[in-house]
């Protein structure tokens, strides 16, 4: 069993910065590949970022690739996701996921956490 909880989130200028962690519970947490999704009101939940079990794989979705950085701490039981030149087309809820099946670029993870809120002004 894995919990896992976000936070980072909060409103900012497009142009801006902000950097999403997601804290994992667990001594498995090493053992799992990590990503992040993210759903706007009236849309599906679509892939944003994954990462290997041990950081040496990742993949991005093309509409954040070169802006956003995933990586990995398993010292520290937790995944960021580093996001630059936001848009305002970035807004929406960003969900942490664990999977033990490598996920590549679909959203079929093992546990979510519980999302936070992105919100970019234009």
């Amino acid at each position: 069993q894995v919990q896992l909880v976000e936070s980072g989130g909060g409103l900012v200028q497009a142009g801006g910065s902000l950097r999403l962690s997601c804290a994992a519970s667990g001594r498995t947490f090493s053992s799992y590949n990590m990503g992040w999704s993210r759903q706007a009101p009236g849309k599906e939940r679509e892939f944003v970022a994954v990462c290997s079990w041990g950081g040496s794989s990742t993949y991005y979705a093309d509409s954040v690739k070169g802006r956003f950085t995933i990586s990995k701490d398993n010292a520290k039981n937790t995944v960021y996701l580093q996001m630059n030149s936001l848009k305002p087309e970035d807004t929406a809820v960003y969900y942490c996921g664990a999977a033990m099946k490598w996920p590549g670029k679909t959203n079929e993870y093992d546990y979510w956490g519980q999302g936070t809120q992105v919100t970019v002004s234009s």
